[in-house]
């Protein structure tokens, strides 16, 4: 049998929807470019002769928790446009604690990843989750998305990516935020080596901070910090901060700084934890009181007095962001007693500025208290 010829408008048809038909290249996005010839022999495609830039002056950005921030991000064409695009910007998250990118499902479970923080096109926005009324764009200028988030809070650290697309081209750039505050060790009052990583998440966020980054507690290495215990960071490894090399605490022979155990398993490993705070929206202060008061005793005090038990990341906030400085021992919230040094002397601990920590004495001790009120 002698199949009739096809019409030459149905070839020309069929050939049309099969992919790289005539050899015109497919793309992911479902846009055809039928010239390519222009670009510079690095995977560049240009339309028109147009390439989209996205820029960033600041790249790293730093804030205070409860203040706004500007994460900068803006967009241009070159050469410029005759007539503008309809564009949409994603700006989207990756919080600091999964920075480091982990293949091992038994030791990084459950990984976050980048997440949507606002969309905008044209005159209609949406922002998602946790930053949902606290961000908008800035707008300032033709080209300026840059992203406002007001009413910092100290999980807002991490890496913020800002994309721009315009239906025919798509580039990105990321900026980093780091919360200006304090790295602490934190052990629990049961004994050292206690938490898993979930229960040292848990231990830092009741004492009012977040588990350290790696770049936070290298901060707090650079500055001075010296602690020989190990303890968990947000991205899951273990290590701690050695600024004066001796026996126990990696040997004498090596070099100051970081110790890594590297990641270990979030649920069956057990360390302490470094925990990092920021500055406060209120005062931490030490009650003036006739007496020495038994933990219940304190906690009374503190609610009479229109406030409330400190955290220790309250207590280690106001002692280095606002220059709490008491040589007076009192209770904490975790049932800890400490007191903050800026200077230090005669019968106040050693020479170095700190939080000295008197363990967690039993409750029917009696010490002085230090309370948290909002101003």
């Amino acid at each position: 049998m002698i199949t009739p010829p096809r019409p030459l408008a149905a070839v020309c048809l069929l050939l049309l929807l099969v992919p790289g038909c005539l050899g015109t290249p497919q793309y992911n996005n479902g846009f055809y470019y039928h010239d390519i010839s222009n670009g510079h022999g690095n995977k560049e495609i240009f339309y028109d002769g147009v390439q989209l830039h996205v820029e960033s002056q600041q790249p790293l950005v730093s804030a205070i928790r409860g203040s706004s921030v500007t994460l900068p991000c803006h967009f241009r064409y070159e050469p410029e446009l005759s007539a503008p695009r309809r564009t949409r910007i994603k700006w989207s998250w990756l919080p600091a604690s999964d920075r480091h990118d982990d293949s091992d499902p038994d030791t990084v479970p459950n990984l976050i990843r980048e997440t949507e923080v606002m969309v905008a096109m044209g005159n209609r926005h949406r922002s998602y989750g946790g930053f949902r009324g606290r961000v908008r764009l800035r707008r300032s200028a033709p080209g300026d998305m840059s992203l406002v988030i007001r009413e910092l809070q100290l999980n807002d650290t991490g890496r913020y990516r800002c994309e721009v697309i315009d239906g025919v081209e798509d580039e990105s750039v990321t900026v980093d935020l780091e919360m200006r505050g304090v790295v602490f060790p934190y052990y629990s009052q049961h004994g050292r080596y206690h938490y898993n990583f979930l229960g040292a998440q848990a231990a830092c966020e009741e004492q009012d901070a977040t588990l350290a980054s790696f770049e936070q507690l290298f901060t707090a290495w650079e500055e001075g910090l010296d602690w020989c215990n190990a303890g968990w960071l947000a991205d899951g490894t273990v290590q701690y901060p050695i600024t004066t090399p001796r026996a126990g605490c990696g040997g004498v022979a090596l070099s100051p700084g970081l110790r890594s155990y590297g990641q270990r398993h979030r649920l069956l490993h057990r360390y302490d934890a470094f925990c990092f705070s920021a500055s406060l929206k209120g005062t931490v202060y030490f009650l003036i009181h006739p007496s020495n008061l038994t933990f219940s005793e304190a906690q009374q005090a503190c609610r009479s007095d229109g406030g409330q038990m400190a955290t220790v990341g309250q207590i280690y906030a106001g002692w280095r962001l606002m220059g709490l400085d008491r040589c007076d021992a009192g209770w904490l919230a975790d049932g800890s007693v400490r007191y903050p040094i800026i200077k230090a002397r005669a019968h106040c601990g050693t020479e170095e500025p700190g939080v000295r920590s008197f363990g967690f004495p039993a409750h029917n001790k009696k010490f002085g208290v230090y309370c948290y009120r909002l101003t």
